[in-house]
């Protein structure tokens, strides 16, 4: 993993085309911008978590 120190209005980019911009700090909270083209997917970590989670429980259920 890459580990980064950006200050407020500072960007980073991926790739050619996504970009990722620190718009604020407050309050142990980071608000972060992400510009990318319309097919590129962006999920928060914690939907992903929960989707996993949520297939897991159904493939369980699903076993005899």
């Amino acid at each position: 993993m890459l580990v980064l120190r950006r200050k407020e209005g500072q960007w980073i980019r991926v790739g050619d085309s996504i970009d990722v911009r620190v718009l604020g700090l407050q309050g142990g909270r980071v608000r972060i911008g992400i510009s990318a083209p319309d097919d590129v997917l962006i999920l928060r970590g914690e939907a992903i978590e929960k989707s996993d989670a949520i297939a897991e429980l159904e493939l369980d259920l699903k076993t005899p």
